[in-house]
């Protein structure tokens, strides 16, 4: 396999490097004195620093090969996801106050204090198996695909070579250097990204000639809203499923939440969030876009511009489109988008291993012990998700944005129902958030292991219509994964209120500024004191323009 990069795209990539190096090295120099130092950057980080964190944590190599293959292969309605950014609003807004309150490290450690220690236990070893299934092994396969395509090595030289290399800084480093670096990267990803945009909307004839192309080849390539019965994208299943998703991701997941109790206070939390959720629109036009683009060029020259695999479109444009010297940025660019989507899930996972795990069962360990575990537990946490790739492609039909949205509509609903509930309302007791956290698991193993057993029936009946198998468990297996999450949700959401009333409930003393009803004046006050006029109008504008983009993609 030969690089598609020269001699000067090594360089600029190679500067990059340097100075990628650099600020790891300064931030090592600083020393973390303790686990809140390592763990959330002495909780001293500004509102740019934190919206930049926040958007690379999520733009992980996934999105740029993801989500540009899934626009080049189906279009337009995959961008509902991309368009949460009023989620992170919702993040700022609604639970970033009572997590600040609590003064918790993780959002396991937030439900001991919200519910008790059951909640706590559960979702530690939930999210370690999720990063596990979800975000290590698309990260490590999607940088193994960039890498292999831009420097012209095996695909697993590639992807283990990054993993070393960033698993390096952040064992090191901790979060400092994980939130450092990922504001330099967010900055060098944003302009390779929107280079190739702008190079690939000149070379299909503007926007116009894309539209026009576009429609011809594939009337539904520019439409978000399919129809009820579309059996991959249908509007019901994204718009509502999606944000069932959406508000577990951003509000509840520990890889993002991370970042905003890096703050010094709930004000510079709320605009870290503000910042990351304008920065959440971003990806619609420099990802998912140049999905579209890879898809009119290679209608109207298939010769030079073919495309072996949806996944594989976005390296296709670097390598056809970029000229000496840029190749090298935006290669640097995509590995950057791999590397702090890895910094990020390394960081969370060894946080609440140490944090949520280790220290219940040793809580009189030294801190110097505490931060030698959180190292030994990244290292553990790589190896099991290069283990789950090959189970991985079998999932989601092999487009990998799509595998990540399928697992992760399963595992959203009981969590996204345990905290919205247990802030919004305080009668919710611990008995029904343990209750409902473990029957969504027992659904959770149910759909995914029926789906990989009747994967193959799934996609045959896809594309011939013919159904070869039937039962209960096929139709629980074929119902498209988006209306999944709706009907998960209020699953759960049914299942936690019945318990809560059919149960004692908590001692509101102790759940105090946790939930709403328990909000004392000075808590309220404080909650009024956080914010201004603009922090208000910036959000309104923010919706607006979400409002706008829906509207304007319908066919």
């Amino acid at each position: 396999m030969e690089s598609v990069l020269e001699r000067f795209d090594w360089v600029v990539l190679g500067i990059y490097f340097l100075a990628l190096i650099g600020v790891a090295v300064w931030v090592v120099l600083q020393k973390n004195k303790n686990t809140e130092d390592y763990f959330l950057a002495g909780r001293n980080v500004g509102w740019f620093v934190i919206g930049a964190s926040i958007f690379a944590s999520n733009i992980g190599s996934e999105h740029v090969v993801g989500l540009a293959g899934t626009g080049y292969e189906t279009g337009m309605p995959m961008a509902h996801y991309e368009l949460h950014a009023w989620i992170v609003l919702l993040l700022g807004w609604l639970f970033l106050p009572f997590y600040m309150r609590s003064g918790a490290f993780t959002m396991p450690e937030f439900l001991e204090k919200r519910f008790d220690s059951r909640s706590r236990w559960f979702l530690s070893l939930f999210s370690l198996v999720g990063y596990v299934i979800t975000k290590v092994s698309v990260t490590i396969y999607a940088g193994g695909i960039v890498v292999s395509e831009l420097l012209g090595i095996p695909f697993w030289y590639g992807a283990i070579g990054i993993v070393i290399f960033t698993g390096i800084y952040t064992i090191v480093g901790g979060m400092k250097a994980v939130i450092y670096t990922e504001t330099l990267q967010t900055i060098i990803l944003i302009m390779g990204s929107v280079i190739i945009t702008y190079l690939g909307l000149q070379e299909v004839g503007g926007w116009g000639q894309l539209t026009e192309t576009v429609r011809e080849a594939s009337p539904q390539h520019f439409n978000m809203w399919r129809p009820m019965t579309d059996p991959d994208f249908p509007w019901t299943g994204l718009l509502f499923g999606g944000t069932i998703v959406g508000v577990w991701y951003w509000c509840t997941d520990q890889y993002i939440v991370q970042r905003t109790l890096a703050a010094h206070n709930i004000k510079i939390g709320r605009r870290g969030a503000i910042f990351g959720a304008y920065l959440k629109l971003l990806p619609i036009f420099i990802f998912l876009i140049p999905g579209i683009i890879a898809f009119a060029l290679s209608v109207q020259n298939p010769e030079v511009f073919s495309v072996a695999k949806a996944d594989r479109a976005f390296p296709m444009l670097v390598k056809t489109l970029l000229p000496v010297g840029l190749k090298g940025l935006v290669a640097g660019g995509l590995m950057a988008a791999l590397m702090s989507s890895l910094a990020s899930v390394f960081n969370s996972c060894s946080t609440i291993f140490t944090m949520d795990i280790y220290k219940k069962l040793r809580p009189f360990e030294t801190e110097k012990k505490l931060l030698n575990v959180g190292k030994i537990a990244t290292s553990i946490i790589v190896i099991l998700g290069i283990i789950w790739i090959p189970i991985m492609q079998k999932i989601g039909g092999g487009v990998m944005y799509q595998y990540l949205q399928n697992v992760q509509s399963y595992i959203a609903p009981p969590v996204t129902a345990v905290f919205l509930l247990g802030i919004i309302w305080k009668r919710v007791n611990s008995t029904a958030a343990i209750t409902t956290l473990l029957t969504g698991l027992g659904l959770l193993i149910l759909r995914l292991g029926s789906e990989i057993y009747y994967q193959p029936a799934i996609v045959h009946f896809k594309e011939t219509g013919e159904q070869i198998a039937s039962g209960l468990l096929y139709g629980f297996a074929s119902v498209n994964f988006a209306h999944m999450a709706i009907f998960m949700f209020i699953f759960s959401v049914i299942l936690c209120v019945t318990v809560s009333l059919a149960t004692t409930a908590p001692n509101y003393e102790t759940i105090k500024g946790l939930s709403f009803g328990t909000l004392t004046a000075e808590h309220k006050q404080e909650t009024k004191g956080s914010y201004t006029a603009i922090d208000v109008i910036l959000s309104v504008v923010l919706v607006v323009i979400v409002i706008v983009i829906l509207s304007y993609f319908t066919g």
